[in-house]
């Protein structure tokens, strides 16, 4: 969420991306509130200071334990401290009582975009930065469900009769490019560039849910565990970024790059009839992803930096993409500025997006309090920026429609080669 003193000082700013963005917050009440709660403490500061000063208020002078001065004088000044304990209680609670109304509004306010990001209320709006790699000629492309039916490295049907709809088998060389990918993206990310490999959990409590910023996190999106009120996650994002909760980094250990691969499991509510047929939209996918803690100050920097690493993995697998500056509309809720990489896929006669890579500042970080201890022993809050290193699935889509021969084979791309063992796929 955004800091309340910020939005205090820029309300017009805010009210402007508010707009820019297409949402709505209602910022008059969130401010009264605010003053409201501010005005509390004072008076409850104010409460606690005269408390502190009757407690240490000395006898009168002369009174003796005995005298009824002195007794009376305690008795008053029993009664006086009772009545003040009573009203500092009375307006703690009211206090209290502010927090969740002032975090609930403060969750609907989105990140302010910068300067750069085109404004739009969708993606119509995004702006495209560059496209890398031409587009292969292929006479009559046949789309990858089939290619991975007829080479029986992908089965739909079997998955359906167990799972339902948006499951699938991999099978034979098609898991064995998932494998390779990994140990492609493994090599590249942690043995060159030194990212943290981990593993994270898949399930996370409806409040780390929740504090990933990520509106979707908790909505129609996402699984829900009822019994256990728990949510299976869309990305990795959202059970690496809590990893730090209420702790304070020492400055000397950031950046802090990880490399997550996890399952992601998404209900896809809002796709019906979309991309039906086919592993390019599941309820069931694994994912790479990039995840980046540092200072406020080098976040423009890692964000150009994990771009540059998504756009290598892609070169290295020579498949044509382009890369997309998102619009106001179009970003993640707590996202600032916010590329996607869009890969061609044949069958369709378009870009599809494969890779997006967000920097969210301390966004994400405030929700959690994960903070460092900067060089003046001061604590702020870290930036977190992610991107994703592949959506396997997707990215196995264009291997095999970029990659399909007149014979009905799929070439393999270079780059996986020394990891799959074969160079083609074939019957």
């Amino acid at each position: 969420m955004l800091d309340i003193k910020f939005i205090r000082e820029n309300k017009q700013k805010v009210a402007k991306a508010l707009k820019d963005r297409g949402k709505r917050a209602d910022l008059e009440k969130l401010l009264k509130t605010d003053e409201e709660r501010r005005s509390l403490i004072g008076k409850i500061d104010e409460k606690r200071a005269e408390q502190k000063k009757l407690s240490f208020s000395p006898p009168a002078k002369g009174a003796t334990s005995s005298s009824p001065h002195f007794q009376g004088g305690a008795r008053g000044g029993s009664e006086k401290a009772k009545k003040l304990k009573e009203e500092i209680k009375k307006m703690e609670e009211l206090l209290k009582a502010t927090e969740a109304p002032i975090k609930m509004m403060l969750s609907a306010i989105p990140n302010i975009p910068q300067d750069d990001v085109p404004v739009g209320v969708d993606e119509s709006a995004n702006k495209q930065v560059r496209k890398v790699g031409a587009v292969p000629k292929i006479k009559n492309p046949k789309d990858h469900e089939e290619l991975g039916k007829t080479l029986d490295i992908i089965d739909t049907e079997r998955a359906t009769k167990i799972s339902g709809s948006r499951f699938c088998y991999l099978k034979g060389a098609a898991a064995s490019l998932q494998f390779a990918l990994i140990q492609y993206t493994h090599d590249l990310l942690v043995k060159r560039e030194k990212f943290i490999p981990i593993i994270p959990p898949v399930i996370v409590k409806r409040e780390t849910a929740e504090a990933s910023g990520h509106p979707e996190a908790v909505g129609d999106e996402a699984y829900h565990l009822d019994q256990d009120d728990m949510f299976l996650v869309g990305t990795s994002e959202q059970s690496i970024l809590p990893m730090y909760k209420d702790e304070i980094l020492e400055e000397s250990r950031l950046p802090l790059r990880y490399l997550g691969y996890s399952t992601c499991f998404r209900r896809e509510a809002g796709s019906y009839g979309k991309d039906v047929k086919g592993i390019l939209r599941q309820h069931q996918f694994d994912k790479l992803e990039m995840f980046v803690f540092c200072k406020p100050e080098n976040s423009k920097k890692e964000h150009d930096n994990l771009l540059r690493l998504e756009e290598e993995l892609m070169k290295g697998l020579g498949l044509p993409y382009r890369v997309m500056l998102l619009s106001t509309g179009d970003m993640g809720f707590p996202s600032t500025k916010t590329f996607d990489i869009e890969t061609w896929i044949p069958s369709q006669g378009k870009y599809r997006e494969t890779h997006s890579c967000s920097n969210c500042t301390d966004y994400q970080t405030r929700n959690l309090n994960i903070r460092y201890k900067n060089k003046e022993g001061k604590n702020e809050f870290l930036h977190a920026l992610n991107g994703t290193a592949f959506a396997i699935g997707r990215i196995l889509v264009a291997i095999l429609e970029n990659n399909q021969q007149p014979d009905g084979s799929i070439l393999v791309p270079q780059a996986l080669q020394k990891y799959t063992g074969f160079k083609v796929i074939k019957k």
